[in-house]
């Protein structure tokens, strides 16, 4: 799946529901601590809907001006306040056919959010200072890594607003809660950084370093450790929440050599990855096949090298 990448039961059942939400038109809330990778899943809804070709457009509700959110939003028309020297169009319409990713939507600011739901309910709005309506067809989806429902209690997000956005619900767990899908991470971040095939396994004492800390940065965070560690040579790890050392990880670890830690990891994430693969297919190998995207023979000879068939 696009972007998608572990072996852990929540990120299998993510995987699961995001091919179920893809191909229909619901707008979908996706929530998760910040770094968890919530624009990855929603551009993974975005591809596998059929929508690939057409845009996806990201609005991040949090890095603008609350007097500029309405502007992004559905654009303005020459005049229409103080520094608007030309017309510009908004991301509603830009996305025209696509998709609008409303990250951190939670900050939206509460006059912004009645005009927001009108343009999602009768899929159309104005420029600001504009006099004619726009009609647009697009798909809304939306990421936040606050509680929205305890906030509608608070009365700093609109229920009504809420409801819209939260048609289907995506949410991602912490890093942390889910440490199988550091090593598939780890191979899949080397691979990005040096191009090389299948990824670059770390040493066994690494990964055990990695399993163990807290990772208050998520997936962020154990990506920007990666890129450190290959820059260096050597694993760092920051201190956990309470500032003692892990005791995992309490020196430097160096890296394996390339040959022994890549095929370490490489066996690894496929013990993890099949054996996953063929219990949630209830043994069925044909079934897997086609769920792996991969040649049933082949996948039985993987199953018999690792003991699972």
């Amino acid at each position: 799946m696009p972007g998608l990448i572990g072996v852990s039961p929540a990120l299998v059942e993510i995987a699961r529901l995001v091919r179920k939400l893809a191909p229909t038109s619901a707008s979908v809330l996706i929530q998760g601590e910040t770094g968890t990778g919530k624009e990855v899943v929603a551009r993974a809804v975005h591809e596998l809907g059929g929508n690939a070709e057409r845009p996806f457009v990201v609005v991040d509700c949090g890095s603008l001006p609350p007097t500029l959110i309405a502007s992004e939003l559905f654009g303005h028309e020459r005049g229409a306040f103080t520094g608007a020297e030309s017309q510009r169009a908004g991301a509603f319409e830009r996305a025209h056919g696509g998709t609008v990713f409303l990250d951190e939507v939670g900050e939206l600011p509460l006059d912004v959010q009645p005009v927001l739901l009108g343009a999602l309910e009768r899929r159309r709005f104005r420029r600001l200072g504009g006099r004619h309506e726009i009609e647009v067809d697009v798909r809304v989806l939306a990421a936040t890594n606050r509680d929205l429902r305890a906030e509608v209690n608070a009365g700093t997000f609109r229920a009504d607003l809420y409801y819209r956005l939260a048609v289907a619900r995506v949410v991602i767990p912490p890093l942390r809660e889910r440490p199988e899908d550091i090593e598939p991470l780890v191979a899949h971040f080397v691979q990005q950084l040096t191009g090389a095939l299948d990824g670059v396994g770390f040493g066994s004492a690494a990964l055990a370093a990695m399993s163990a800390h807290r990772w208050s940065g998520n997936v962020r965070e154990l990506r920007n450790v990666v890129e450190a560690a290959l820059a260096v040579g050597t694993l760092k790890l920051e201190h956990d929440e309470l500032g003692a050392p892990l005791a995992a990880a309490e020196a430097a670890t160096a890296l394996a050599p390339y040959r022994e830690a890549r095929a370490e990891a490489l066996a690894r994430f496929e013990r993890g990855y099949l054996g996953e693969l063929i219990k949630q297919c209830g043994g069925n190998a044909s079934q897997a096949a086609r769920r792996a995207a991969m040649d049933r023979p082949y996948l039985l000879n993987l199953l018999r090298r690792h003991g699972l068939r």
